[in-house]
């Protein structure tokens, strides 16, 4: 079968390998080619996985909009509340809605029409290229400065004419063009004014900038989608869509040569017999386990020398550099992937814009965080967050929310429901079971897990006051 981006196709591709997904889904299939050819289709699918996660992880983006959501290719979504635990996003917060959209624009230029600052809400957020690499950040923090303003992404090879003012314009290297951008509310705006304020967005092409069409949205809190990687063969369908329709950059041609092993090839269908399907599928535990130890060992480093919270350790000069993981010696495929994209989307090109993270990954002894364990944390009544702070469950397995779950996170907007201790700071718990007549402070687990906390408009001065987060300690 060949690959393509048409929903019945990619169904009908899920339902051809679901007898030949990973490991810890569904045993392998018994191969009987030699052990050097298997050798090596495994050994290069677990490289390749790990060189295509952002590509791969942007485009199921792309594609779960018109999957899940029923849209057509070109419609942004948009969010008329933030996100439950239905919806499959990585590290994405329960707190603000998104809006977030794109795909293969081909050779057109394309516009995205940002709006100025609204009373009730502003964006904040990042345009990116196929593979993730930031193009602007927009909004407040961005280049338009809160003022709106049109963004002009030229793609590679276009010659036509191009404006002189008007627009900020950026030179892409991919066909692709994605972005994410959150409404965020101000002056007491609720979920409304932002879902009204993201649908004032405007996306079309270059050719339409004297009369564009409308720009036409879909609302994925009403209809929610899974945008996760999903580690079976539709990974390696997705990574050969992907390759197919954009160039090949001189950085990924040794990459290129190596995917003939697997049977990728451009302008050739993609068509593994059952031998090589499970191969690549060892090949792509390979690849997922090699992430997840980046992450867990090599991703975070502790903030204070006396607690276990930490803070996100990107590769040495890529924040100042935009995020493009590509030096003058090599392309960063290891910390893109595992320190990265595995986990989170939509880098902005500049660090900051009135956030900032705090990781848990283990509790006050040093040991991984777990989905039997009951866990408490102590919110100070002054914990330094001028707008707001948050604290959010996510899947160890997925980097997504725990689905099924009533509640995802917490934060200070929740205050009013929760019991209070009298010094003013909360307990918040977390586990498999509520404590008794503790529900409202309490966000479920039932699997392995670990926390993003965030502080929203952190104090000026803020980290030189002093001021610690305490650890999460056991609560059994």
């Amino acid at each position: 079968m060949t690959v393509s981006t048409n929903m019945a196709t990619r169904q009908a591709a899920r339902g051809l390998y679901a007898g030949v997904a990973l490991s810890f889904l569904v045993g392998p299939v018994v191969a009987e080619m030699s052990d050097i050819a298997r050798d090596t289709v495994v050994r290069r699918s677990c490289e390749a996985a790990i060189w295509a996660m952002p590509a791969v992880g942007v485009y199921d983006i792309e594609l779960a909009i018109q999957r899940d959501a029923g849209a057509d290719k070109g419609v942004i979504a948009y969010m008329s509340e933030p996100m439950d635990s239905r919806h499959g996003f990585l590290t994405a917060n329960d707190v603000t809605p998104y809006v977030f959209g794109g795909g293969y624009a081909g050779d057109e230029p394309v516009v995205i029409d940002v709006p100025p600052a609204g009373e009730k809400a502003a964006f904040f957020g990042t345009i990116t290229n196929a593979w993730q690499v930031p193009l602007a950040d927009v909004g407040t923090s961005g280049d338009d400065a809160g003022a709106g303003g049109k963004y002009l992404i030229v793609p590679p090879g276009y010659d036509g004419d191009l404006p002189q003012d008007g627009y900020y314009v950026y030179q892409s290297n991919t066909y692709g063009v994605h972005f994410a951008f959150r409404p965020v509310a101000k002056d007491g705006g609720a979920s409304e004014d932002q879902a009204a304020y993201a649908q004032t967005l405007q996306v079309y092409p270059f050719s339409e900038a004297d009369n564009p069409s409308p720009t036409e949205f879909v609302d994925v809190k009403e209809n929610p989608i899974n945008t996760l990687p999903v580690y079976d063969m539709t990974f390696f369908e997705d990574m050969n869509t992907v390759i197919q329709r954009e160039p090949v950059l001189e950085q990924d041609k040794v990459m290129m040569a190596m995917l003939t092993s697997l049977g990728m090839v451009r302008g050739e269908a993609f068509e593994p017999d059952e031998e090589m399907q499970s191969a690549m599928l060892e090949g792509l535990q390979c690849a997922y386990d090699t992430m997840q130890e980046h992450f867990i060992t090599r991703s975070v480093v502790p903030f204070w020398e006396d607690r276990q919270w930490g803070v996100w350790a990107f590769a040495e000069g890529q924040p100042e550099a935009g995020f493009p993981y590509v030096t003058e010696d090599m392309v960063l495929i290891d910390d893109r992937a595992g320190g990265s994209y595995s986990w989170i989307t939509y880098l902005p090109k500049k660090l900051g814009g009135g956030t900032f993270y705090l990781t848990g990954l283990t509790d006050s002894d040093g040991d991984m965080l777990n989905g039997h364990d009951s866990y408490k944390l102590n919110v100070p009544a002054d914990t330094p967050a001028e707008d707001f702070w948050s604290v959010i469950v996510y899947s160890m397995k997925t980097k997504g929310f725990v689905t099924g779950n009533e509640r995802v996170g917490l934060a200070t907007p929740d205050l009013l429901d929760m019991q209070v201790n009298d010094d003013g700071s909360v307990d918040v718990y977390f586990g498999p079971a509520a404590p008794d007549g503790l529900e409202r402070n309490w966000i479920p687990t039932g699997e392995d897990f670990f926390l993003l906390f965030r502080l929203y408009g952190p104090a000026e001065g803020w980290i030189e006051s002093g001021w610690r987060l305490p650890d999460v300690e056991k609560a059994n």
